[in-house]
């Protein structure tokens, strides 16, 4: 062999390596957030809860997640995605350890808060890492293919495992996996590159970093408790309309800022912002969908956790089909003709598990079955295209504004969207709109061409 080639086929491997380490600890990201769909139940007796908490215990982890990552993003350009990794898993798996022990309901909700805060600094700086590894445009596209589909397959992961863990220790078990997987990577970390142009130099903005994770906590919040209680309630229209005053007011600081958290300019390619869109609904839409059919199988059913956990294997096996084929399909088709057919395919899969997946007396071989397949192939190819197109001709300077942005969007769908659709009535009907809200953004997709010059500028 060469000096060329062993010198390649030792970034190769360096490669490999890091984007394993990095995949794991994104799919765990999105395990911690559906892993505690399945025990609810339990957590439920053990912990003696209404179903108000239950809903907030749910909706916790996303709402700190959702709600910082802009700043985490900002965080990672200015330090460094590997140094911002490093502090972000110290304080997610010290929050999942605490979650483990938890001995109150209060105890449980703040360590989820503070999962949520170190994840929403993990998830960005490890696509910052993501962009150093990967600096060629073709290179780092088809990585996106690839980790488009991850969050899918940890919200898989989490539904199916947690069930498992659950039958044999207890609900606490499912919070060992994210302390184990931040542990390991703590200790793997010091082996991945250093970015290799940090900004220290930038200032943070931290007005705008304030108001943006205000009002995106605050509506969320809001959104979470009309589950529960009507919206007239003070309880919903004070984080709401506070949420949305801060946000505006977000938007107003941002336009006078000299380096915003978010510069206007990043979302004004109309190809962006579907993209954004087709992530948070289809993230809407598996979130959704976990919830109910978990909460439908046990309640309504009767069914253990462990069984329930098994209902969802066919998805998780259309999953793999799909994200294995999805890249090459990108690269033969293009990440837009992908993902406007995934969202079409999610959206008919919806469509079905609306009619038949709620009825108890249908039985799961055509009642649930063919929707969850539909719903899980056409998530995949829908995130692994459109985690393409939203990271598409972004500058290494902004890989965490990035990194944070997509990850809002990934977020922003079982968190905000997935509180929308809640109140719109059974579940059914939140099934059923969600898989129009599907349809609608696959046109989109499918229509919208690039409006701006695909390479962003540093701000």
């Amino acid at each position: 062999m060469t000096v060329t080639g062993a010198t390649r086929h030792a970034t190769q491997q360096q490669q490999r390596y890091a984007f394993v380490l990095l995949g794991s600890v994104q799919a765990t990201l999105i395990f911690t957030f559906t892993a505690i769909s399945v025990p609810l139940p339990l957590i439920e007796r053990e912990l003696d809860l209404q179903h108000a908490d239950l809903i907030l215990l749910n909706a916790a982890y996303g709402l700190t997640f959702a709600g910082l990552l802009l700043c985490g993003g900002r965080l990672a350009d200015r330090y460094g995605g590997r140094p911002a990794l490093t502090a972000g898993l110290a304080l997610f798996g010290a929050a999942s350890a605490a979650a483990l022990l938890a001995p109150t309901l209060g105890t449980l909700l703040a360590a989820r808060f503070v999962q949520g805060a170190g994840a929403a600094l993990i998830a960005p700086a490890a696509m910052a890492v993501l962009r150093t590894l990967f600096p060629s445009a073709p290179a780092y596209g088809r990585a996106m293919a690839v980790w488009g589909g991850l969050s899918v397959l940890g919200a898989t992961a989490g539904n199916l495992l947690s069930g498992v863990v659950a039958t044999v220790l207890s609900w606490r078990g499912t919070f060992a996996v994210p302390l184990v997987v931040a542990v390991a990577a703590l200790v793997l970390a010091p082996r991945l590159p250093l970015d290799t142009t940090p900004s220290r130099g930038r200032a943070l903005d931290l007005p705008g970093a304030l108001l943006a994770t205000a009002g995106i906590t605050f509506t969320s919040y809001g959104l979470v408790v009309t589950h529960t209680l009507p919206w007239s309630s003070g309880s919903v229209l004070v984080p709401l309309l506070g949420g949305t005053a801060l946000l505006v007011a977000f938007r107003y600081v941002e336009r006078r800022a000299r380096d915003p958290l978010l510069p206007p300019r990043f979302l004004l390619d109309r190809r962006r912002g579907a993209a954004l869109a087709a992530i948070a609904l289809s993230a809407c839409g598996t979130s959704l969908t976990f919830l109910v059919l978990s909460l439908h199988l046990q309640q309504e059913r009767d069914w253990s956790p462990l069984r329930t956990s098994a209902a969802f294997v066919p998805f998780a096996v259309a999953l793999l089909a799909a994200g294995r084929a999805a890249g090459p399909l990108v690269d033969r088709y293009g990440a837009r003709t992908v993902t406007a057919a995934g969202l079409g395919t999610g959206a008919a899969g919806l469509a079905l598990l609306a009619l038949t997946g709620t009825d108890a007396h249908v039985p799961y071989g055509y009642g649930l079955l063919p929707g969850l397949v539909l719903l899980s192939a056409g998530a995949a190819a829908s995130f692994a295209g459109a985690a393409v197109l939203a990271t598409e001709g972004v500058s290494e300077q902004q890989s965490g504004l990035a990194g944070g942005v997509l990850n809002t969007a990934m977020e922003f769908g079982p968190t905000v969207l997935f509180a929308l659709l809640l109140a719109l009535g059974d579940d059914a009907s939140s099934l059923a709109a969600t898989g129009a809200a599907l349809a609608v953004v696959a046109l989109l997709n499918h229509r919208t061409r690039p409006s701006t010059t695909s390479k962003e500028s540093p701000q």
